[in-house]
Order: C-alpha cells, then sequence, then structure tokens
C-alpha cells in the first residue's frame, strides 16, 4: 500500500467505492486522514461500511472541509452530463483527481511507463513489465490493468511504475509527467463519455502534459490521430519515437511482416523477427511489441536483455493465449475478444480456422468481418447471438449451432483433427459478450482453457 503523509490530518473525499476508490480510501485512512466515502448505490457504501470506510453523503455534506476529491474514472464527470457531486465539488473549488494522481505525488521520486491507447494497453503493459522484470529491474505493473495504483509496492528512486491508463483516468491525472509515455492507436471509443471523438483524443493526448527533458513520449503513428499528434510533439521540440506495425518509420522503431526494426541511430537494425514469438502474433502485437522495445530501451534498458525477454513472454490470458496443441490441432483462447473488432485481430493470424464465436452480441455483430471468413474452416455458435450469427456467415462460411462451449469445443476439435489440414487452430474468439452465459469474459476463457486441458492425447507440445 502506498502512504499519503501529505494528506495526514486532512479531509478527503473519495466518489465511487468500486477497486480503486476502496484502494484509495483505505490507502487515506492508513495515512491519517479524515475519509469522507460515498458511492451511489446502497449494497456498495454497505459493504464499504463493512469494511470500516467512512460513509459521508457528498451531496448533503460541508464542500469547504474536504481539499481533493478522489474519484472513481467510471462516474461520468462531465460528459455526456456532470455527476451533480462533481459539480458541487468544483463550485467549492476542490480538485477532483484520481488514485493515480496520489500515486504520482506520492512516489515522485521512482521512473514511471504509462501506457494508453484504444486497443492494445493490458498486453503492451503486461510485456513491459516482464522485460523490467527480466531485466532484473525493480518493477511494479498496474492502474487500469490488475491492482489499483495505491495496492503497489513502495518503490525508490531505483524503482519504476509500469501504469496502463485508460482515457477516464488520464481526465483525472493533473500531476502527469511521465518519463516515457506510449500511445498505441485510437478509434472511436467511449465517444459519449468525452463529447465525441476531439474530446476522446484530448483525454488520450494527456498522456504527454507536462513531460520535460529527458522524457520521451512513444506515439503509434498507424492511425491519423496519432500521426497528428506525433507531428505536434516534434514541433514542440519534445523526445518522440514514433512506433508503427504496418510501415518503415524513419528515426522510430517499426515492424513491418513482424521484423522489428530499430532505426533511432539511423541504423535500420533488425532486432528481432517476431513472427517467431507464438504469444505476439499478428500485426496489432508487432506494434505492441515496438512500443515495449521503445519503452524499455528508452529506460535504459540494454537491448540484448529486452529482445531475449520479449522472446519468453507467456503472453496475457484471454488475449490470443495460447492453450495447447493436441494431435497437431492448435487451441487459442481469445476470450477477450468482445466485439467484431478485437476478433478481427485474431481472425487476421491463422489460415484455418474452427471459430468459436457466440454469446451476448455487441452492435454491429459480426458483419464486418465477412472479408475474413474465407479463412474459417468452420464456425461453431453459442450464445444468445447464434441466430443472427448465423445469417451474417450464411453462404459465407459453413456453421454448426452448438448451443455451449463444452459443445463447440469438442465438434471443433474432433472437426480438425479430422480435416488433419496444417496449420489448423480451434479459435475462441467470441466478438460478444460473456453474460449470457457466465460471469466475465475471464470466466469463459477459464472454462474454455479446461476443457481443452480436459481432451485426451498431448497437450502443451511445441506448435
Amino acid at each position: 500500500m502506498i502512504d499519503l503523509p501529505f494528506l495526514k490530518g486532512h479531509v478527503a473525499a473519495v466518489m465511487g467505492l468500486g477497486r480503486s476508490g476502496l484502494s484509495a480510501a483505505k490507502a487515506l485512512l492508513a495515512s491519517g486522514a479524515e475519509v469522507w466515502a460515498w458511492d451511489d448505490k446502497e449494497e456498495t457504501r454497505e459493504s464499504a461500511r463493512k469494511a470500516g470506510i467512512p460513509l459521508v453523503n457528498l451531496a448533503s455534506c460541508d464542500w469547504k472541509r474536504p481539499e481533493i476529491v478522489v474519484w472513481s474514472p467510471g462516474i461520468p464527470h462531465t460528459w455526456p452530463r456532470p455527476h451533480p457531486i462533481a459539480e458541487l465539488a468544483r463550485k467549492a473549488g476542490r480538485p477532483i483527481l484520481c488514485d493515480i494522481d496520489l500515486l504520482l505525488r506520492a512516489r515522485s521520486e521512482a521512473s514511471y511507463v504509462a501506457i494508453t491507447g484504444t486497443n492494445g494497453k493490458s498486453t503492451t503493459t503486461s510485456l513491459i513489465g516482464h522485460i523490467f522484470k527480466k531485466a532484473g529491474r525493480k518493477v511494479a505493473v498496474g492502474g487500469n490493468l490488475g491492482t489499483p495504483a495505491l495496492d503497489l509496492e513502495p518503490l525508490s528512486s531505483q524503482g519504476t511504475y509500469v501504469l496502463e491508463l485508460s482515457s477516464y483516468q488520464l481526465e483525472l491525472v493533473p500531476s502527469a509527467g511521465f518519463g516515457v509515455a506510449v500511445l498505441l492507436n485510437m478509434t472511436p471509443d467511449h465517444l459519449g463519455r468525452h463529447g465525441g471523438m476531439d474530446g476522446y483524443i484530448a483525454a488520450k493526448r494527456r498522456i504527454f502534459d507536462n513531460q520535460a527533458p529527458p522524457a520521451t513520449a512513444i506515439v503509434g503513428i498507424d492511425d491519423e490521430h496519432g500521426r497528428r499528434i506525433c507531428s505536434e510533439l516534434k514541433a514542440l521540440a519534445r523526445s518522440v519515437v514514433p512506433i508503427s506495425a504496418e510501415t518503415k518509420v524513419k528515426g522510430g522503431v517499426h515492424a513491418a511482416n513482424g521484423l522489428l526494426v530499430d532505426d533511432r541511430k539511423g541504423q535500420n537494425e533488425t532486432v528481432i523477427d517476431l513472427n517467431s514469438v507464438r504469444t505476439l502474433p499478428g500485426r496489432h502485437n508487432w506494434q505492441n511489441a515496438a512500443a515495449a522495445y521503445a519503452a524499455a530501451t528508452e529506460s535504459g534498458l540494454d537491448q540484448g536483455a529486452v529482445v531475449e525477454a520479449i522472446r519468453s513472454f507467456p503472453g496475457l490470458a484471454h488475449r490470443q493465449e495460447f492453450v495447447g496443441i493436441n494431435d497437431g490441432v492448435r487451441f487459442v483462447n481469445d476470450s477477450k475478444a468482445t466485439n467484431a473488432d478485437a476478433a478481427e485481430k485474431a481472425l487476421v493470424c491463422y489460415d484455418a480456422i474452427y471459430w468459436i464465436l457466440g454469446g451476448q452480441a455487441k452492435e454491429g455483430g459480426i458483419d464486418s468481418l465477412s472479408e475474413h471468413f474465407g479463412r474459417v474452416r468452420h464456425a461453431f455458435l453459442i450464445g444468445e447471438a447464434a441466430l443472427s450469427f448465423a445469417h451474417s456467415l450464411e453462404g459465407l462460411a459453413d456453421y454448426t449451432h452448438c448451443g455451449d462451449l463444452a459443445t463447440a469445443t469438442q465438434a471443433a476439435y474432433e472437426m480438425a483433427r479430422q480435416e488433419g489440414i496444417e496449420g489448423a487452430v480451434v479459435l475462441l474468439s467470441p466478438a460478444c459478450a460473456s453474460w449470457d452465459q457466465f460471469k466475465s469474459f475471464e470466466d469463459r476463457g477459464d472454462q474454455f482453457r479446461a476443457l481443452v486441458n480436459a481432451l485426451p492425447e498431448n497437450l502443451g507440445g511445441v506448435a
């Protein structure tokens, strides 16, 4: 837990008692602050009360007393309309921030690598943390991924915090000034929370706020928004490393065709063939690897150590996670693919796919994936979306209604084994939310992994 001595004896309001809010309230209490905590949900308040968190109704409190408001990023404070408590706090002139800001203020002597983007944040964050650990560096990984900021280990000047940051969090970090800041990519997302695309871009761009030499900005330039931000930062004489998974980048790091090339010194040096790294398949993961390589080497890590750590990366659970190989058939758990855009990133990686998909459909369905249906040997449909997905597949790919994941996994394995096509992959990439049949996408992926591991023959072999 992070100590917050600068708030000892002061009143701190905490709005929202989910994972990060509860963590912040506990850290503030342990630091000697007077905590006024609140949540709109009665059951959440009751749970916090049982955990010893003092509750004060922030809608009717004396706003002259709190000095700060620690805000849960999931609660709207501007768009689509500001929460009434946010309006009260601003009217009283009280700063609204999140737990990330408190971490930055409490452990200012440590180093920071911050990562954001529409896609790939979690994989890149995990990969950077893995590289630091393999290189023998003291590191703590968290933020939007995994451990809440104030539950991380206190690090000294020899340590590095690697933080995944959402657009919601970046709006609430006035103390931002990260030594290495990474923006992977931007496509339309959470537009209602940011008042449109311009607001979303502005929130993401805040990751580069207050950077000063020798800080580095690492910017993905495979979309127009990233290219524009990269140019703007260069015009401000910032230290910028452009990255790409699609094209060569003069003065940056690129991974076109899977060859990771470092051209920061103009030497166009190929450092690793990412096609050989099974846990980082596909162009999107090549961008993640380029970002992680740049972030680690810009942080002073040895190039050779970084490359070896990339080779040993175990991957991230539920994100094209290699589960095993059975009688020549590979099994890949991509349960995190809860919409068509995410599923597309897996479909482009394999040529003989036995595709398990379905669940609680998202807007748009899978029609946008039709250009990739030629890679699908057979589709195995589960959950509520089975009928609508069957209409999308009709005449373009063969399919079977399986109903549940166990039936689909067994049927996909049996068909793949019988057809005996080289490179056959049973791919769970549902393009759907999980809530119709599972507790979460993690639960869905865990059940798939258990089903695969229960199959006969040899699992876990080398593909």
